[in-house]
C-alpha cells in the first residue's frame, strides 16, 4: 500500500520514541487501515536508509519516456516553428518513434509542457488581397463611427443542405470496453450521407435596427446580375429593410460578381440613401461580415440539432430558428465590427481572428 507524507512520519515517530513494531502500530492506529506487511517494509526501510522518504530513482524505470525519446518526440510535433505545416500528429509521431500513442501523450503534455490549440478555418490570401483588406478596413473605420455602424444593414447568402455538415472528429460512439467493434450495430457506426444533397439557398439582412426575415432562392435558379436587382434587391430585401429604418440605414454587400456589376451599383445609388461600394468592401473577407463570422455559424449549429428529412423540413426548421433568433446575437456580432476592422489593419491585411 501507499502511505500518505503524515502516515510516513508518524509512524517514523512512533517507531523511535515508543519502539513500537509493525503489529503493535496496526493494532494502535486501526482506523488508518495500515496492512502489517506494508508497515514492515517501511520499517525496514528506515533501518537501512534513515529515512521513510521516497528516494531518487526509486519506483518503476522509466523505460520509454527517456531523454532521448522526449528530444525526438519534441522534433517531431514542433517541427512547423521552421518550416510551416511539416508537424506530425500523435498517430504520425507513434509511428515514426515506435513510441506507444500513450506514451507520446505523455510527453507531450507532462515533459515537453506543450499547449494544444485547435486549427480554425481562413479564407486563403494573396500579397494584393491582404494589401486591400488593410486599405479599405481603416477607409471603413476612419468612414463609419460606433454610432453610425448601428444604421448598417449587413448581407450575405448561404446555402443550407437536408444533410447536416460532419465534423468526424468529435462524431464518437462508447461502448463497453468488453464490445468489439464487429459486434456493434452498424447504424451506430456508420453515417450516411447523399452523394448529392438536397439543399435551400436563403439571404438575410441584419442590423442593430433589426433583421429582414429569411428570403429563399428558388431552387435551380441562377442568381446572375439581373435576378440579384429585380428579385433580392427590388423585390425582396430593400423594401424589408425600409419597413424596418425607413430611408435612414446603409447598405452592405460583397464583391460577388452580381454584386458589384455596373447596373447594381447605378440602382444602389439610386434606391439607398447609402451604401458601402464594391471599391470600399474589402474583397475575401467573411472574417469582416457580422452574417458570416457570426450568425451563420449559430443558425447552422441550431437547425441541425435534430435530424433533417426533406427540403421541405429544411426550410421550416430555417424558419422557425430565424424567427426565434435573439437581436441581442446580432448586437453582439455587430459590436465586434470595428474591433475587427482594427485587428485587420494590424495585421496588415491579414488573418486575425486566432488572435482576438
Amino acid at each position: 500500500m501507499v502511505f500518505s507524507k503524515d502516515d510516513r512520519i508518524l509512524i517514523q515517530q512512533i517507531h523511535l520514541f515508543k519502539g513500537y513494531g509493525a503489529r503493535k502500530l496496526v493494532k494502535e492506529f486501526p482506523e488508518k487501515n495500515w496492512q502489517v506487511r506494508s508497515v514492515q517494509r517501511l520499517l525496514n526501510k528506515l533501518r537501512e536508509t534513515g529515512t521513510s522518504d521516497r528516494q531518487p530513482g526509486s519506483g518503476r524505470p522509466r523505460t520509454v519516456r527517456t531523454q532521448e525519446n522526449i528530444n525526438a518526440v519534441g522534433d517531431l510535433v514542433l517541427s512547423q516553428e521552421n518550416a510551416p505545416g511539416t508537424h506530425r500528429t500523435v498517430r504520425q509521431t507513434a509511428r515514426e518513434t515506435g513510441i506507444s500513442q500513450t506514451s507520446i501523450v505523455r510527453i507531450i503534455h507532462d515533459d515537453l509542457q506543450l499547449k494544444c490549440f485547435k486549427k480554425k478555418r481562413a479564407q486563403q490570401l494573396t500579397e494584393a488581397n491582404r494589401l486591400s483588406r488593410a486599405e479599405r478596413s481603416q477607409q471603413l473605420l476612419d468612414k463609419f463611427s460606433e454610432h453610425q455602424v448601428g444604421f448598417i444593414f449587413f448581407t450575405d447568402e448561404k446555402v443550407f443542405t437536408v444533410a447536416p455538415p460532419v465534423n468526424p472528429q468529435n462524431d464518437r460512439v462508447y461502448a463497453p470496453a468488453t464490445n468489439k467493434k464487429r459486434d456493434i450495430n452498424a447504424g451506430r457506426l456508420l453515417r450516411t450521407r447523399p452523394t448529392f444533397s438536397k439543399s435551400v439557398m436563403v439571404s438575410v439582412a441584419i442590423s442593430k435596427l433589426g433583421c429582414t426575415n429569411l428570403i429563399f432562392v428558388e431552387p435551380g435558379t441562377k442568381i446572375n446580375g439581373q435576378y440579384y436587382r429585380d428579385v433580392l434587391l427590388m423585390r425582396e430585401m430593400l423594401p424589408a429593410i425600409r419597413r424596418i429604418a425607413g430611408d435612414v440605414f446603409v447598405f452592405q454587400q460583397d464583391n460577388a460578381p452580381a454584386h458589384r456589376a455596373r447596373e447594381t451599383v447605378e440602382l444602389l445609388h439610386r434606391e439607398t440613401p447609402m451604401f458601402i461600394s464594391p471599391d470600399m468592401w474589402p474583397a475575401n473577407s467573411p472574417d469582416l461580415n457580422p452574417v458570416d463570422y457570426r450568425i451563420w455559424g449559430v443558425m447552422q449549429e441550431r437547425v441541425y440539432r435534430a435530424q433533417i428529412r426533406d427540403e421541405g423540413e429544411l426550410r421550416q426548421r430555417l424558419v422557425e430558428t430565424w424567427t426565434e433568433f435573439q437581436q441581442s446575437v446580432v448586437d453582439e456580432a455587430i459590436e465586434q465590427w470595428r474591433e475587427r476592422l482594427r485587428a485587420c489593419v494590424c495585421t496588415g491585411g491579414g488573418h486575425f481572428e486566432h488572435l482576438l
